[in-house]
Parts: C-alpha cells; structure tokens; sequence
C-alpha cells in the first residue's frame, strides 16, 4: 500500500480537521488575527505568519500537482524535483508527485548552484519545484538545467525562465489521478549529505516509505490526540518520516521556522505540541537557557508535552540526565538510521529504555542488525565492528551507480559503514563512523566517546573531535571545543577534566572555536578535518 492511500484515508475520515500549519514567528502576517502576543528577544510581534490546511484541502492539492504533472507528460517512473524551505506546499508537492507514479526528489536547501545541477543530472531529473530563496542559485545555471527539464517556480512574482506553480495548479483537476502504484515501485530518490563530497543519489520503492511511516507510529505511539512539532528540514528522511507517524495517525503537526529556545517552547506552548524532535544543539540551548534564567519553564504551557526524541548525530548521555531534571515526565527515544534505511528507527533506544541511555537501542520495528569484523563475521558481545542492518525500508540502490551499491548492500544487509558495539542485554552502541575513527600510534581511538564525555563538562556548549597529522604517533586527538555563551573556558581546566580518561584517550591538543553542523545537526568534521590540516592525512601518511 502506498502512503498515498493514508492520505486518501484521512481525507475521508477526518476531512475538516488541521492536518499541518506552517509557523513562522518572526514574520508578521497582517492576516492572522488569532494569535496572542508573541514575545521574542525584546521585540513584540503581535500576529506571527501563521497558515493551516485540513485533510481534506491536503489532499485536493496533492491531486491538483498529481494532475499538473500528468498534463505535462509526467509518467511513472519519472523524476521530479523538489527545492524548497519547510512550508504549506511541501507536503502537498511531495504526495502529488506520488500520486503520479513518479519519484519524488528532494533536494537540500543548502546545495550551492553547482551541486544543484550535479543532483538534477545524476538523479536524471525532469521537472524541478523551487522557492523564491533559491532564485540566484537556480538562475545562474538555468541554461544548462533547463535544457531537457521544466522548472516550476513556487511563490509570488515567478521569474521569466520558470513557469508559475500556483498558476498552472489552480487550472488542474482535484480529482485523484487513476495511476496504480505497487509497493516495489521506485518512489523516491534522496541525497547522502554530502559531508564527505558530493552526494549519492539513494532510491527507495513504496514499500520502504510505508514502513517507515508505520514504524514511526508504532515507536512512538502516535495517537489521533498528538500533535508532531517538526522543525527540521523536510527534504531530509528524519523530518519527513517522523512526520509521516502523524500522516498514520490522522493527528496534526506544525512546521516551525526557527530554532531558538524562545520560538521552540512559545510554538510548544501554543500550538499543545506533544512530541517534539529536536537535534542535540536545539536541546542543549534550551537547557542552556533555562539554566541561566533568560527562560522560565512557568511561562508556558507545557504539561501536554509527552515525548522528546532526538536522531541524526550521537546523543551525549549527560544532555538526558540535564534534561530528565527539568521535564521528568518527559518520555523520551533516540533513533538511529541512514538515507540508505529511509531515515530513523532502523535502530532505536525505545521509550521503555531510559536506563540505557547512551545507547542507540534495539532493532527496530521489523529490522535485524548485527556487527561484523573485516571479514564479515560476527563479531562477539562487546566487540567493535560494522554495524548492518536488514528490514523492508532499505534502499533499492544507489541510482545510477552500481559499483556503490555493491559495495554498501550485501546478501539483503545494508552495511552502515558506523562502527559500533553490543552489550549483554542486546542493546547497540555507537562507536564512531568508521572512516572516523582516529589511529594513533597504533591504537584505535574513537571520537564519540570522547566527544560524549568532553560535552559533560558545565562550560561546554558542543564539541568535536578529530584526527590531527602527528609526525610521530601518524595522528593525535584534536578537540574543537565550542564554549557556552557568557562563559570562559582554558585549556588547563579542559586538561584537568580529562584525567578522568585513559591516558591515550585524553586530547592531545585543544582548540576553542565555534562547531559546525549542518541542517540535520551532524558535526561537518570533513570542514573541520581541512580547517585544522587534516583534511589529506591518509595521504600524507602514505607519502611519509
């Protein structure tokens, strides 16, 4: 079954109530007269940019792109494109292109102009949904992305080598198109993120899209009573299959625009979110806050709040024992996957599993794991290896790239490339990804774990740590160290910190500076390997 036909569902059952708003508090909307005073850093803004869209209207919209679509040619199988920040259309977009037979292609919001263009001709893509913010980028590649594909622009005042989305769409028929689509049908193509060169174009059928959804609902209980907040970036598996647990349920979710602790807690609060995803940055300025008093917990409406859940990067034990000592009725979950197993909760901690935080969890709904050495054998509780996971969401292929897919899926197993470790109890833990791991005179040092412990101390705000050429040892153990806001941090008290670990795991050089992540809150460590000189150590190594 496709996730089309939950949409088609929804619309029949639940067809006046919201299914998604869209939520932007910095922006005033001389439209919207129902909101209360919205306080934000000092400045008041009284009616915040606020739209909503039943199930019902959802769905019509998605027929009218699916519709659009068919009148241009479109056919099954083919690629259509999407870039565009979080907002009302997303969505609708998405299904219509679904609703065709086509594969829907996301792209990331942070794709430069040339990157944009590699992904259209590696994904092989026919039609390309943009927003009025990626007007530059697209324009000075038109000529070559135009040649062979039609560009849909989505907003106000369409420039002259696009044609107007809104026009177009209005003219189709909301009827739902009479394409019949099978699970093993090819649905969607989404990037790597690209942090280690240019992205692989990853191709999902129906079937994984439809797992992911319902695992979703099943790790998290997703109920006709909750309410998602979303604020991560919908191009990206994590956000949109978090989401689809909403689209199973037949409850409603709210796009946020911002990330401060302000804007979070305010949506929070007057919108009744329930479960809330947040990456470990959003999480630790909010704590942030809160400890410094610039927040009050009892300025909001907070009680209905039942379930926050962080994925995408490895989650500092610490952060949770901090956050339980504020909200310690909070459930709470972390998920593990990969684009490669259509986004989270391939792995997952599971809400019952507290105790265990640190631990990326148990297999997760319908999948298998295991850790194998080199040689591809399981290795024994306790020992590091490659961890591989199996379940109905995996990737097909990587798209046009076989060589790639060979070598990542093996005998129906999707190897991660993370290293990783089991305990007794049965529960995974995340080591570090592979090509991470740092060798220093011979030992196997792996950076998580020092990042995990580094990010206990009171002064840290966020940290990462990564191999740094060393004429002697090949490489020694560099910590970027990010300070909190208002506070001062030396090297000394950061080398005193340390002694808690085993002397070959204590950094070798400490270096203050801010750490980047990019939109799915992963540290950039490959910016940082060429910021700091690491960035040809393999290399350099071999030479010397």
């Amino acid at each position: 079954m496709p996730v089309t036909d939950l949409l088609e569902r929804n619309r029949k059952l639940y067809a006046n109530e919201v299914a998604l708003i869209e939520l932007n508090p910095t922006m005033e909307d001389p439209k919207n007269p129902d909101w209360k005073e919205y306080n934000l850093v000092q400045q008041t803004i009284a009616r915040p940019y606020r739209r909503q869209m039943t199930w019902s209207v959802f769905d019509e919209k998605a027929n009218r792109v699916a519709n659009m679509l068919l009148e241009r040619g479109i056919k099954k199988g083919d690629r259509v494109a999407i870039l565009m920040f979080n907002c009302l259309e997303w969505l609708p977009i998405y299904f219509g292109i679904l609703k065709t037979g086509a594969i829907a292609v996301p792209f990331n919001f942070r794709f430069d102009a040339k990157e944009i263009l590699y992904c259209a001709n590696l994904a092989e893509v026919d039609i390309l949904f943009f927003g009025p913010e990626f007007i530059d980028r697209i324009e000075s590649i038109q000529e070559d992305l135009t040649k062979g594909r039609l560009l849909y622009f989505v907003g106000d005042n369409c420039p002259d080598f696009a044609d107007s989305y809104r026009e177009h769409v209005s003219d189709s028929s909301s009827q739902a198109p009479l394409i019949r689509i099978e699970d093993e049908d090819d649905a969607a193509i989404y990037f790597s993120s690209g942090t280690t060169g240019f992205p692989k174009a990853i191709l999902h059928n129906h079937e994984s899209l439809l797992q992911a959804a319902q695992m979703e609902q099943k790790h998290h209980e997703t109920s006709r009573e909750d309410v998602f907040l979303c604020i991560p970036p919908l191009y990206h598996t994590g956000a949109k299959f978090h989401w689809m647990g909403s689209l199973c349920a037949g409850s409603k979710a709210v796009l946020l625009k911002g990330t401060t602790p302000e804007i979070i807690l305010d949506a929070i609060s007057k919108e009744h979110c329930t479960i809330v995803w947040l990456l470990v940055p959003w999480a630790q300025d909010i704590l942030n806050s809160l400890d410094s008093g610039d927040l009050k917990l009892e300025d909001y409406e907070l009680d209905q709040w039942r379930l926050m859940h962080i994925g995408a990067q490895p989650v500092p034990p610490s952060l949770i024992k901090h956050w339980k000592e504020y909200f310690p009725h909070h459930k709470y979950d972390t998920n593990y996957g990969l684009s490669e197993s259509t986004g989270p909760g391939c792995v997952h901690l599971g809400m019952e599993n507290i105790h265990k935080v640190g631990a990326i969890g148990v297999p997760g709904y319908r999948w298998e794991c295991k850790i194998v050495d080199e040689n591809g054998e399981v290795v024994p509780y306790g020992e590091v290896g490659e961890l591989c996971v199996k379940g109905p969401g995996l990737m097909t292929c990587y798209y046009n790239d076989q060589e790639a897919t060979d070598a990542t899926l093996r005998d129906g197993w999707l190897f991660t490339g993370d290293m990783a470790m089991q305990d007794e109890d049965g529960f995974y833990f995340l080591v570090d990804r592979k090509k991470d791991v740092i060798v220093s005179g011979g030992e196997n040092i792996y950076p998580v774990q020092i990042e995990n412990f580094l990010n206990g101390y009171e002064k840290v705000s966020d940290v990462a740590v990564i191999g740094l050429p060393d004429s002697r040892l090949g490489e020694i153990t560099g910590a970027i160290i990010q300070v909190k806001p208002g506070m001062e941090c030396t090297e000394e008290e950061i080398v005193a910190y340390c002694h808690e670990l085993p002397r070959y795991k204590r950094p070798k050089k400490i270096i203050f500076a801010d750490v980047p992540r990019n939109a799915t809150g992963k540290i950039e460590k490959p910016a940082l390997r060429k910021k700091y000189g690491a960035d040809k150590l393999v290399e350099q190594q071999n030479r010397g």
